[in-house]
């Protein structure tokens, strides 16, 4: 048995797109679209899967575009997805600075969480040892949900 990848649907492609690709640095290896089923899968890898994932042996990250227009509930009862990253408060401030609201700051230099458009919870997790904890992150308060 092999993970294959994690599928979420997202009700405005452009607006989802800019998010995981341009904001969260994720990168578009694969697309289908089906006129029969009106749907359009995206599949996105992060960075260092993209050689991998465009090999089809990454897990991987399915957007789902259906055509017609429906409402989706909260994505908290999902779960979340989880991305490792080299640094934590480098990528929080990177996220901060397009726009990104960070539910819960990396007080503990270990652990961020923010949400994709459609309210996907996204959890962030520095890569070996916590980072030393350091202001401003440490007194940010929570926003929202996570």
């Amino acid at each position: 048995m092999r993970y294959l990848h994690t599928m979420v649907r997202i009700s405005n492609m452009e607006e989802s797109l800019d998010f995981y690709c341009n904001k969260l640095g994720l990168i578009e290896v694969r697309r289908m679209e089906s006129e029969q089923g009106r749907f359009t899968l995206i599949f996105l890898a992060a960075p260092e899967d993209e050689a991998s994932g465009r090999e089809r042996k990454a897990p991987l990250l399915e957007l789902t575009y259906n055509w017609d227009p429906e409402e989706y509930t909260s994505g908290r009862n999902f779960g979340h997805l989880a991305y490792e990253v080299e640094d934590i408060y480098a990528f929080c401030q990177r996220l901060m600075d397009r726009g990104v609201t960070i539910n819960r700051p990396p007080r503990d230099g270990r652990m961020a969480f923010i949400r994709s458009p459609d309210g996907i919870s996204i959890e962030l997790l520095q890569r070996g040892e916590a980072l030393p904890v350091r202001e401003p992150w440490a007194s940010m308060p929570n926003i929202g949900s996570w």
